[in-house]
């Protein structure tokens, strides 16, 4: 969507921050002395709109404004099959054809497949790893499953998913349901390997990527405590995954699984597995098997010009956090409270710095709310793929970043979390959670029906 950049106000507002903000991690101690709206500090946009994920952090030059209105129009690009004058490339099989159809407005998209606003894609690998330690991928189906495919070419398989109800009843007699997800792949164009592993994941929202991309390594270490040394339950850890352009072992930031180190490597890897579009991140063609290849034009060069993803990385560097509400409001506080008496702040880290980043000072030396920790957690059976990821086993995920989530039934219609979309509400993600969350999950269980609902009104201004 076309984007204004309020420059007068918002700049104001970043000088503002930046003044009164200390890169100390004792200021914690204190929040009182801190706006609490601002959960991605100088980089926070104050509105409420159906937009506002897809809003610029402030005080970006002309030049910079120029790469992001442009890697916002590619963001929003339909691609189609070569030979084509413009915008070529796509396939020959792949799960969509635009990155804001798996992103909706900047944020979660729908959990389906076949369509081309569906936002469910399929991880395979098979048992092992690559040279690298990643998965080890499924011979004739590469990495990720392919559910649609350009002329004269077949999808790599159909995936077929249904849902069934599981009742819930907390103590004081309200009543949830959960929705337990199955997947059945249909007519796979080749026979499926043996052993092979899946893993469902629902397109993420992309706004404060850039602000979790300067967070320090060290910062992110803190935290962790693999043997669990305080005793409370988590174990966080660090993923440490491959990265194919700088060819070197990074800690993983991105993905549901922080399978990915940066932005660069995470927006090549979506046209290249997502859409099938080659680029000099990504050279190689998505596709495995051989009888796929034949309806792919021999070029010689790749499918995305350089300065392509470079803005698309950079669109998304680039996206604001939205604003906190309702953060005085007494249920509100006392939602807040229970958060962290009820050790949900164990993974879900209120606050943090980000380190020094001089080509975007908005990005740079901030204090954010983002409410990660960046870590790999056991989150239970119930939510398991079974599926290893570097370091990531088959029940651990990275714990997502909860800004913006009460935002999102304005921002894409029904909200949907969690890896696959399988919860409609903040109350059925949390019943969800098991393993490292399983005494957080009790406790809120637990609660009087006025403490559930003051916690679930914390959520929601987030």
């Amino acid at each position: 969507m076309k984007k204004v950049f309020v420059i007068g106000g918002m700049l104001a507002l970043v000088m503002c921050c930046v003044m009164c903000r200390k890169a100390d991690q004792s200021a914690l101690s204190d929040d009182s002395k801190f706006d609490a709206r601002l959960s991605g500090g100088a980089a926070t946009f104050f509105d409420i709109s159906s937009g506002t994920f897809g809003t610029p952090i402030a005080g970006l030059n002309e030049r910079d404004a120029y790469v992001h209105n442009l890697g916002d129009k590619l963001f929003e690009q339909s691609y189609v099959a070569a030979p084509a004058p413009r915008f070529g490339g796509l396939g020959p099989a792949y799960n969509n054809s635009s990155c804001v159809n798996c992103h909706h407005n900047d944020g979660f998209g729908v959990p389906s497949f076949g369509a081309l606003g569906s936002s469910l894609l399929m991880r395979i690998s098979i048992p092992g790893t690559d040279e690298h330690g990643g998965p080890a991928v499924a011979p004739g189906f590469g990495g990720q499953l392919q559910n649609l495919a350009i002329f004269g070419a077949k999808p790599e398989v159909t995936v077929n998913l249904t849902y069934t109800e599981q009742a819930f009843n907390f103590p004081d007699g309200e009543a949830a349901s959960l929705r337990v997800p199955q997947y059945a792949l249909v007519s796979p164009y080749q026979a499926l390997p043996a052993g092979h592993m899946l893993s469902p994941r629902l397109g993420p929202p992309v706004f404060g990527l850039g602000l979790l991309e300067q967070i320090p390594e060290s910062t992110i270490l803190a935290f962790a405590d693999p043997t669990d040394a305080n005793g409370d339950g988590i174990k966080g850890h660090a993923n440490y995954v491959y990265n194919p352009y700088t060819k070197r072992t990074e800690l993983g930031r991105f993905g549901m699984k922080a399978n990915t180190s940066d932005l660069l490597v995470q927006v090549a890897t979506a046209f290249q597995q997502d859409m099938g579009l080659t680029s000099y991140v990504q050279p190689q063609e998505s596709v495995h098997g051989q009888s796929q290849m034949s309806v792919v034009p021999s070029v010689t060069t790749t499918d995305l010009a350089d300065s392509e993803v470079n803005a698309v990385a950079f669109y998304v560097r680039t996206l604001a956090v939205p604003a906190r509400r309702n953060v005085t409001e007494a249920t509100v506080l006392r939602g807040e409270a229970l958060f962290k008496q009820l050790n949900c702040s164990g993974c879900h880290i209120p606050t943090m710095y980000t380190g020094v980043y001089v080509p975007l000072p908005t990005l740079s030396n901030q204090r954010i709310h983002p409410y990660t920790d960046m870590l790999l957690h056991d989150i239970g059976a119930g939510l398991a793929d079974n599926r290893p990821d570097y370091l990531a086993s088959g029940t651990e995920w990275r714990t997502p970043a909860l800004w913006g989530r009460g935002l999102f039934e304005k921002t894409n219609g029904k909200p949907f979390f969690l890896h696959d979309g399988r919860a409609r509400t903040f109350t059925e993600a949390i019943l969800w959670h098991g393993g490292e969350g399983k005494a957080s999950r009790d406790k809120f269980t637990q609660l009087p029906k006025a403490d559930r609902a003051a916690l679930l009104a914390f959520l929601q201004s987030l």
